[in-house]
């Protein structure tokens, strides 16, 4: 009886302390966020630093990246030539754009047809207007006019990996080869079908590219369905972020490796903060062509939809659009892996082709200041457009005086 009294007694005064340490280190922090609350009341407009809500507590943790990653983007432009909308015809999700012999080129999803969704013979029918796609590739001389020179990556044979469609494709150039990696998809395309990533490469930007004879990354494929019924949110357990599709792919070298940036689609896909549940990962490798392991960090984002990454001072930038709660953000990582948010915008294209023949180090968002998108002309078919961008660091009405006493004028109202 006393031995368990004894026990008793120490696990009291054990738990006692640990309440007391929990009490101490909360009144510590809260005395540090009162400091940085009088310290920044004037900029962030505080009234009492004594009544702080949480989201002036947000702001206050905020990082101190000033304004030099904000951009506005115009509307994008219809490009000439070939690659002009087509009736009948999608062209879509563009390759980073690089310059070789003079030239630009970038590379795109191809399809023909409408798009017959879900149901009926899914052996014949298009259930999205990237299905039954193939890889193409056009050259131009300034960017705005271009030449359809063929495809590069057609679909494979039957009972292959990628026979179905090849499709969202990215360039990456090392040491005078090149390097093309893609989704992939195989046989019927169903609501539950997989979706993996592919590669291909030459000693040409005009190919002919050699396929890898398997996929570089796969789903994780640790979650568990329920039930047979083709349907994508009937689950026993989930699985990792990735466990259903790896797509949108974009390979960097970076630091004596290679860093290939994915999309992962969880089994049982939830919605946060009214957006899909989608994340992006990374697989690292020690040579372009594989083999890629996935970071055990992963995910390395909390949103996103398309990957749209580029280096910048020694670290890894990244666009973040369409779908989660961090939606709408460029984000910076000084190791590949660990991102920050640094920039809140808005109405970025879809699925944007960066220009890789920029100077991307000449300010964070130079490499976006033109490049290639798509534009849905209707469900059935997309065509290839051109974007382009601002950057914005500071708000100015037209004619108003600057802080050096400056005019502005209307056309740079925002700068």
């Amino acid at each position: 009886m006393k031995s368990n009294m004894l026990t008793v007694a120490i696990i009291g005064v054990f738990s006692l302390g640990t309440a007391l340490s929990s009490y101490a280190q909360s009144k510590q922090e809260e005395k540090a966020l009162k400091a940085k609350a009088e310290k920044l009341q004037d900029k962030l407009g505080i009234k009492d630093v004594n009544h702080l809500s949480a989201a002036t507590k947000r702001a206050l943790n905020w990082p101190d990246v000033g304004n030099e990653w904000f951009i506005e983007f115009g509307e994008p432009q219809p490009l000439k030539g070939d690659l002009a909308y087509e009736e009948g015809v999608v062209r879509r999700d563009p390759s980073g754009i690089i310059k070789e012999n003079g030239k630009y080129y970038v590379w795109y999803s191809k399809s023909t047809g409408k798009t017959d969704g879900f149901g009926g013979d899914m052996e014949k029918t298009k259930v999205f207007p990237w299905d039954r796609c193939d890889i193409w590739y056009a050259t131009s001389q300034d960017g705005w006019t271009w030449k359809e020179e063929g495809m590069a990556i057609g679909r494979g044979k039957k009972g292959s990996y990628d026979d179905r469609s090849v499709f969202t494709v990215e360039i990456m150039k090392w040491e005078d080869k090149y390097y093309l990696c893609y989704q992939t998809v195989e046989g019927i395309y169903n609501v539950r079908v997989q979706e993996k990533v592919g590669m291909a490469w030459s000693n040409s930007p005009d190919g002919p590219w050699t396929k890898l004879d398997a996929p570089v990354i796969a789903p994780a494929q640790n979650g568990v369905w329920k039930g047979t019924e083709d349907n994508r949110f009937l689950v026993e357990k989930k699985g990792d972020f990735d466990s259903h599709k790896t797509h949108d792919p974009c390979i960097l070298p970076y630091k004596g490796k290679f860093y290939l940036y994915y999309k992962g689609e969880q089994m049982g896909e939830e919605m946060t903060f009214g957006g899909r549940q989608i994340r992006h990962g990374v697989a690292i490798a020690d040579n372009p062509l594989g083999p890629y392991v996935k970071s055990p960090y992963n995910p390395i984002s909390n949103s996103g939809h398309e990957i749209c990454v580029w280096p910048y001072n020694g670290g890894i930038a990244s666009l973040i659009t369409t779908d989660g709660p961090e939606k709408n953000t460029i984000q910076w990582s000084p190791d590949g892996v660990n991102f920050e948010i640094v920039a809140s915008i808005k109405d970025a294209p879809h699925a944007i082709g960066l220009n890789r023949s920029a100077d991307n180090e000449k300010e964070p968002t130079e490499i976006l200041r033109w490049g290639l998108t798509h534009k849905y002309n209707n469900w059935d078919y997309q065509s290839i457009m051109r974007f382009s961008s601002e950057r914005k660091t500071t708000h100015v009405a037209p004619g108003e005086k600057t802080v050096d006493g400056k005019k502005a004028a209307a056309e740079n109202m925002h700068k």
